[in-house]
């Protein structure tokens, strides 16, 4: 009886084992892909690979020379470049990588020759087949949804540093609130947090990408920026829809500190005498940017006596805008050209009677001078009526965000569909 009760099993084993063997019913076996190194685009296990760093003086045809590669191909390699990516533009200190293929000699051909022109872009310079071909290409980037927050103890730059936040991230928090947050006038107190796009070559930071939304605490009270689109643009707008754009920036260049103040009577430091001092005087080093602090038309660029090299600027609302005590003008400014918020226009300097590099700041209201770190300030059209309720629900996902009371299906990823529920692929993370 035991026999008989095996034996079918003995011969399904045997079956199974037969199948197998000739690929018959058994599982069938899955072929492996072939697994590659790929660098810049280019398939690099057949290659070795060079390093190095652009010298200061040195030409792509000095480098590519030291490679073997010809004159008269580099000629022809300079001519192919030109609407892609002229060879005059390699810059110093840039990496680059080589891809050298043995030859039938022994030695090497160079393949390809990459050039980084920053952390994520590069150009690909090809000689493979005796051909030539110029390509240009990106690193993959990956982005990393970050909030952080930080107390001001001196400035903002200060606080970043401290933090080890992205540089660029002070720049971009003065660009979103330059006309509302006067950033030489903080105080040690005063704290931000903010939500941005970290972008990442594998675990290195290579900058940062849109600002979803931030709240800076300014004397106490919060000022919120909240992303939403209005019209063809996204732009920053205030927590009841106001836009945080205002009829005049806070200032007209970044300045070291106000050197003196608007007066009626003031000692003159030349003249040593009492008299008015109509404007604002920004003590800023020889050179440093000076910007129109709103739209309009200049109606005067020339010499202003004792206020030196002069620009007055006309802007709605009858007020007109002075810059004294210019180094120099910027290029292309004239009597009749207009100009828009933020347009350079000069450079501070010490021209007419001027005791230090500084600019002075006027502004007059129906041909009245007024103090300009008092100027009623209008703001921009609002958040209209039609597009309110749609940016409350934004403004309530934001500040939830910022507050850390979010949950994950009320984080705005898209500010083109806002209020769609965030992509389940999405490569961002959430901090």
């Amino acid at each position: 009886m035991k026999k008989t009760f095996y034996l079918p099993i003995l011969l399904l084993l045997a079956y199974i084992t037969a199948c197998s063997s000739n690929g018959a019913p058994a599982e069938e076996e899955q072929s492996v892909e072939p697994q590659h190194t790929i660098l810049y685009g280019i398939i690099a296990d057949n290659y070795r690979t060079e390093n190095g760093i652009v010298g200061k003086g040195e030409t792509l045809g000095k480098i590519l020379s030291r490679y073997g590669i010809s004159a008269v191909t580099i000629d022809k390699l300079d001519k192919v470049s030109q609407e892609i990516f002229p060879l005059r533009k390699i810059q110093a200190d840039k990496p680059y990588t080589a891809f050298i293929a043995a030859d039938s000699t022994g030695g090497g051909k160079l393949d390809y020759l990459v050039y980084e022109k920053d952390l994520i872009e590069y150009v690909v310079f090809g000689f493979k087949n005796d051909s030539i071909t110029v390509t240009t290409g990106q690193k993959d980037v990956t982005i990393r949804r970050q909030k952080r927050s930080s107390v001001i103890e001196s400035s903002l730059w200060g606080a970043i540093m401290r933090d080890s936040l992205p540089y660029a991230l002070a720049a971009e928090m003065e660009e979103i609130y330059q006309w509302t947050v006067d950033f030489f006038g903080i105080q040690k107190g005063d704290h931000f947090t903010v939500i941005y796009d970290e972008k990442l070559i594998d675990t290195t930071h290579v900058g940062i990408g849109r600002i979803w939304g931030a709240k800076f605490n300014h004397g106490g009270k919060d000022v919120y920026a909240i992303p939403f689109k209005q019209g063809d643009k996204i732009q920053y707008w205030e927590y009841d829809g106001a836009s945080l754009r205002k009829q005049l920036l806070k200032a007209p260049l970044k300045f070291t500190r106000i050197s003196s103040r608007f007066s009626r009577s003031r000692l003159h430091p030349v003249h040593r005498v009492y008299r008015p001092h109509l404007g604002v005087d920004y003590a800023a080093p020889t050179g440093t940017p000076v910007h129109a602090v709103a739209d309009g038309v200049v109606t005067f660029r020339g010499w202003g006596g004792g206020g030196g090299n002069t620009i007055k600027i006309k802007h709605a609302g009858n007020l007109i805008t002075g810059y004294l005590h210019l180094s120099r003008f910027a290029k292309g400014i004239a009597v009749g050209k207009r100009v828009s918020q933020g347009d350079l226009i000069g450079y501070v300097g010490s021209t007419g009677t001027s005791t230090g590099p500084h600019l002075d700041y006027r502004i007059w209201k129906n041909g009245t001078n007024i103090d300009p770190l008092k100027v009623p300030q209008e703001p921009a059209e609002p958040i209209s009526q039609q597009n309110k309720a749609q940016f409350e629900q934004v403004r309530d996902r934001i500040i939830a965000e910022l507050n850390g009371t979010a949950s994950p299906d009320m984080i705005i990823t898209d500010l083109e569909n806002p209020l769609q529920l965030p992509d389940s692929t999405s490569t961002e993370e959430k901090e």
